[in-house]
């Protein structure tokens, strides 16, 4: 396999034909050849090559060709010959949606995301964002976004891509058939799909029961629990915590607690504010909770309570954000640690939380011992990582981990996302994590789709 980087630019013949300079040829091992088989995501054709007296690397396209493979644009991408097919790109969608889409906002919130990943992307390959009615699966095309030179947004026609980026924001919309149905149609193209889709609470701790490397660090978990197993929890580990299976951003999160002599504790967060309320026996607080809930409660999952280390008596978790990088392994690519704001449950910003560097939330607690304690910490991350891509069915390529650290450094995983948020980006002091992690995307994508050299 020859692969190397070209400039691809278009000519006005109506014929199919390329151009290709001698330095080019060379590289791609094609020099006296007169036909090439050209290839573009899901979509090939035939074509006369000719060569081209210039320097550099560079592809001309004649119209007819252009338009028949869909080469949505000029530019830089990857270029390779694999057994006489010359493919070019790779194709990348980013597959995401909104409920409200404007012109300069087709995404919706998710909009400066996705123009990032793209301007980043688009450096190296054919980089663009569609939606599940952007294609057209009768055609095999796709009519997506890409970003133009100025930075608008420009709707081309492709072929279905190399691979497929999942950034669905709906954990309700990938439950349906139609959903379910559209990434099977992908995979049984043989066209990569990561991530598939979110993870419950309870997944994970599924995934990693009886993993040697995954389940040591996970808490004492239980869905689904019964009325007598939380008070078993509560009374067994003093505090638990008590949480939707299906819940983001901390919301519905209940902290529990029992103290011998004064009953039992629970602290939560109602209409922007912290709670703390006290029951004089267990029955009261189960009165509380399924007044709040009802049935809902079976689709709480209850998890022992850990000792975090603190800072100004407020514990510190951590949100490692791992990827899959070029060479196919996990790296953490961002790491924040976030301290709990006073009275509340969960560390999440706008719960009142605060964001800090690992270092800076390490050494106020470990000193020293702070570096050894960041690296035994990354390497269990990898780990858990690895533990969680082995045991589930489908490809995954991106996780956030939230990660604790008790007083003795034990490293613990309370939650795993399929699709982590990036908030811990927005700290000035992980702006570059932000542009690495993504760089990883791209790299990923890139090894995915069959665009690297793969002893390198």
């Amino acid at each position: 396999m020859s692969l190397t980087n070209c400039n691809v630019r278009f000519s006005g013949q109506a014929d199919r034909i390329v151009y290709a300079t001698g330095a080019l040829l060379r590289q791609l091992k094609l020099t006296g050849k007169k036909r090439i088989l050209l290839k573009l995501g899901g979509e090939r054709a035939m074509a006369a090559l000719r060569p081209l007296r210039r320097e550099g690397k560079t592809l001309y396209l004649s119209a007819g060709l252009r338009q028949l493979i869909g080469v949505p644009k000029t530019g830089s991408v990857y270029i390779q010959n694999v057994n006489d097919e010359v493919r070019i790109g790779p194709l990348i969608g980013v597959l995401t949606d909104s409920a409200v889409r404007t012109a300069s906002m087709p995404f919706g919130s998710r909009t400066p995301f996705i123009r990032e990943l793209l301007a980043v992307g688009g450096k190296k390959a054919y980089f663009f964002a569609f939606t599940p009615r952007d294609i057209d699966w009768q055609n095999e095309q796709v009519n997506g976004w890409f970003l133009g030179p100025k930075g608008n947004w420009i709707r081309r026609k492709v072929p279905l891509p190399d691979v497929v980026y999942n950034r669905l924001p709906s954990r309700r919309a990938e439950t349906t058939s139609s959903i379910t149905g559209l990434r099977e149609r992908f995979v049984r193209r043989n066209i990569p799909f990561f991530n598939w889709s979110f993870f419950n609470k309870s997944d994970v701790y599924d995934l990693l029961r009886g993993d040697p490397d995954g389940e040591k660090h996970l808490p004492e978990s239980v869905s689904g629990p019964t009325p007598e197993k939380i008070r078993e929890m509560i009374e067994k580990h003093q505090f638990v915590y008590f949480k939707p299976t299906a819940g983001s951003l901390g919301a519905g999160i209940y902290r529990l607690t029992y103290h011998p002599k004064r009953g039992y504790y629970a602290r939560y967060r109602r209409n922007g504010r912290n709670v703390l309320l006290r029951f004089p026996n267990f029955r009261s607080l189960m009165r509380m909770l399924q007044a709040r809930h009802g049935s809902a409660l079976s689709r709480y999952v209850i998890q022992q309570g850990i000792r975090l280390v603190e800072i100004d008596g407020c514990p510190i978790d951590f949100r490692f954000h791992m990827h899959k990088n070029g060479e196919n392994k996990w790296v953490p690519v961002g790491i924040g640690a976030k301290k709990a704001g006073r009275g509340s449950v969960t560390t999440h910003i706008r719960n009142g939380g605060s964001l800090l560097t690992p270092e800076q939330a390490l050494s106020r607690t470990f000193g020293e011992r702070a570096g050894e304690v960041l690296e035994n910490a990354k390497k269990v991350a990898v780990k858990l990582s690895e533990a969680i891509e082995r045991n589930y069915p489908h490809m995954l390529g991106e996780l956030g981990l939230d990660i604790g650290i008790d007083r003795d450094g034990n490293v613990w995983m309370f939650e795993a996302n399929a699709k982590p948020g990036r908030s811990i980006f927005k700290h000035p002091a992980l702006k570059s994590q932000g542009r690495q992690s993504l760089e990883c995307i791209l790299e990923h994508c890139l090894y995915l789709a069959r665009f690297r050299r793969r002893e390198s």
